[in-house]
């Protein structure tokens, strides 16, 4: 039942949603990602040390703490379960659609953060709430479709958000340390707890810490086992390519039905992992005080771009490089297959190190979601009527058991269940940035 669901969720026509509006902007932006490269990575990047936080709004953030937060939220197990997950499923041709989703999905950020920043408000405690669920009801006057997509947003929390990332942690120190899951659970149920009661301003100062030196350690061990492989690589490539149009994949039962395979996985998949159709981006992006929305827009560019076009390659590339084509028919997936391959080349240490990088991208995604459902959640309260309170009060046990859960469940039901969940955030969003489009204007290259 929900295989047929998710089949239905992520059919054609939501891909043809996602990369359309994608290829609009990136069209009517004058292909802004390659173009005007050099501005957005001096606008993001170059810009890091010059911002300075509002030390009067507890509520605001930094620009790193905000790319950093914002990358918590990509930047997890996407990266590594998820593209494991994606090559077993849908071939190494997922790849290829996971970096042009990920080329295209450059602008849709960019224009989803553009809408959240010039549509966001401030709430009665200071703070911003920014998103598509905002931009939907004051740009469009779509009332009930900006409750559908918090609504969804908040189930995509507990998904994406919580069960897929402590489901990884689970794994992977079973797999790695031989933990029970069940004590994983409780343990890190724990440590979200003290994280999450402290608020944005406490998330953001975790995911300051733990973002910068996770991504750097996996991108010095990823590259590592790649480069130890160098002869492989051109075979790599090509698999790449070739799997990408032939009707072939480790799932593949027709004629034809291997492309589709590596659309879907390969689509959906990176819409996991950089988030770009979400919204999700224009919710974490709002909390920056001193901003322009094409300042934060150039943020979201690069945080895509990061996640997929970096973190998921080197991936890919460790598993391809050890694996070969083989990666589906090996009877390892998920984190089990990741660590797997970093240790063929890197032993007990590789595997280690790999494990905790993904076990710190995990937590990171996890604290950072909660951000970001907890902010939908306080919209749907003050629309619905609920005790803002009270909602918030439920949704963190809610959240915590949705942690807890996510470690002893299967892992296939716990992915179907949040690709859903993203489908369903992604309509509503995709079809605001659509009838929104004249209102997002582009920087000027200089």
């Amino acid at each position: 039942m929900i295989h047929t669901i998710h089949q239905l969720v992520w059919g054609p026509w939501l891909l043809l949603m996602i990369l359309g509006v994608g290829i609009l902007f990136t069209v009517k932006s004058g292909f802004f990602q390659l173009t005007g490269w050099k501005m957005w990575w001096k606008e993001t990047v170059g810009s890091l040390g010059s911002e300075k936080k509002d030390v009067d709004n507890p509520h605001s953030v930094t620009q790193f703490q905000s790319a950093c937060t914002a990358l918590a939220a990509t930047v997890g197990t996407g990266n590594i379960v998820g593209v494991a997950t994606a090559l077993c499923a849908g071939g190494p041709g997922a790849l290829l659609w996971m970096w042009i989703s990920a080329g295209i999905g450059m602008m849709t950020a960019y224009a989803e953060v553009v809408l959240g920043i010039r549509y966001r408000r401030r709430k009665k405690d200071g703070s911003w709430i920014s998103g598509p669920m905002v931009y939907l009801e004051k740009g469009l006057g779509f009332y009930g479709a900006a409750v559908l997509y918090s609504f969804f947003a908040v189930l995509a929390s507990f998904g994406m958000g919580s069960m897929v990332q402590s489901n990884s942690i689970a794994e992977t120190l079973e797999f790695s340390f031989s933990f029970y899951p069940i004590a994983t659970g409780a343990v890190l149920t724990l440590l979200i707890l003290l994280v999450i009661r402290g608020g944005l301003g406490r998330i953001a100062k975790v995911t300051e810490r733990l973002v910068p030196v996770s991504a750097g350690i996996y991108t010095i061990i990823s590259l590592i086992v790649i480069m130890s492989y160098y002869d492989r690589l051109p075979s790599v490539l090509l698999m790449i390519l070739e799997s990408a149009w032939k009707p072939s994949s480790a799932l593949s039962g027709a004629a034809g039905y291997g492309i589709s395979v590596a659309v879907r996985y390969g689509v959906s998949r990176g819409v996991f992992s950089n988030e770009a159709g979400l919204g999700s981006l224009a919710v974490i992006h709002g909390a920056v005080e001193e901003t322009t929305p094409e300042k934060q827009g150039m943020w979201a560019m690069f945080e895509v771009f990061f996640d997929t076009m970096i973190s998921c390659s080197l991936t890919a590339f460790v598993i391809l490089c050890v694996m070969g084509s083989g990666a589906g028919t090996c009877g390892l997936d998920g984190a089990a297959l990741t660590a797997h391959c970093f240790s063929e080349r890197l032993g007990p240490g590789g595997e280690y190190l790999v494990s905790l990088s993904m076990l710190s991208f995990a937590f990171a995604t996890i604290i950072a979601w909660y951000y970001l459902g907890r902010q939908n959640l306080a919209y749907l309260a003050s629309r619905t009527g609920m005790n803002a309170r009270t909602a918030e009060m439920v949704y963190m046990f809610l959240y915590l058991n949705a942690v807890f859960i996510g470690c002893i469940a299967r892992l296939e039901t716990v992915w179907e269940l949040s690709d859903i969940w993203n489908g369903l955030m992604a309509v509503p969003n995709v079809a605001a940035l659509f009838l929104l489009r004249k209102q997002i204007h582009f920087p000027k290259k200089h």
